[in-house]
């Protein structure tokens, strides 16, 4: 069972207070890049892994979309889209991603805003959302960048076999992490850009487009604090294909 964070109560207050929770899409600045990645949706049938408070399924509904499902394991994110949703359209459902069943050729596009680095392992879910795909259907998703969920530290490693190892840059060891982001113990996993890119591949995923994001010199000047993102990016931007 994935760390249902979401629904602690410090954390969520924590949440709500995001630009990107009190201000949609809009708050959030990475969006433009990700609208250029996205097929179009007229017509098409949409599930969103994550959902949070339902603002992807609610511009895809304004994009076009026939039908679109927003899944999220939080209760309290789960109500909270529900407030925010009056479109019959858009369907929520709770479900944990990490044993996640889904319909054969069910949707066109598959989205997922920063939520993978939650999962322990990738491979079951890109597997479900491959056969839960259309031939020719999409994959965009957002997830921590690894480069920011691998702090730079000196240190004695652990691996799963009880091996220790000394490192000053842990980059390449995979694994949890644990930081106190709006509320002590979040679970995050790390895990090498290329152990992502190639996991995608091996689940049968054409890649097309990887973007390792960070602000522009505009963004900055309206929001200082990005500049630490131009410096090492926090996120890493991926659409793939079936």
């Amino acid at each position: 069972m994935s760390q249902n964070i979401y629904d602690n109560q410090a954390f969520f207050d924590g949440y709500a207070q995001l630009p990107r929770s009190q201000l949609g899409l809009e708050g959030a600045p990475e969006w433009a890049a990700i609208q250029v990645m996205l097929p179009d949706l007229t017509g098409k049938k949409v599930i969103d892994l994550g959902c949070g408070y339902g603002w992807f399924c609610r511009a895809a509904r304004a994009a076009g979309a026939a039908e679109v499902t927003g899944i999220d394991l939080s209760e309290k994110m789960l109500a909270r889209a529900r407030e925010l949703t009056h479109d019959s359209g858009i369907t929520y459902q709770a479900g944990n991603l990490g044993n996640l069943t889904l319909p054969s050729q069910a949707y066109d596009l598959v989205y997922s805003s920063l939520t993978l680095h939650y999962l322990p392992d990738l491979a079951p879910l890109l597997a479900t959302i491959f056969q839960a795909l259309q031939p020719g259907g999409w994959l965009v998703f957002t997830t921590e960048h690894p480069i920011y969920t691998c702090p730079v530290r000196q240190g004695w490693l652990t691996d799963e076999d009880g091996q220790r190892s000394w490192a000053v840059n842990n980059y390449q060891y995979e694994g949890q992490r644990i930081s106190n982001w709006l509320a002590d113990g979040v679970i995050k996993y790390h895990r090498t850009l290329g152990t992502t890119l190639n996991a995608l591949m091996a689940a049968g995923f054409t890649l097309r487009c990887v973007n390792e994001w960070g602000p522009d010199a505009q963004q900055i000047a309206s929001f200082p604090a990005l500049a630490e993102e131009a410096e090492r990016p926090m996120m890493v931007l991926i659409s793939a294909q079936r």
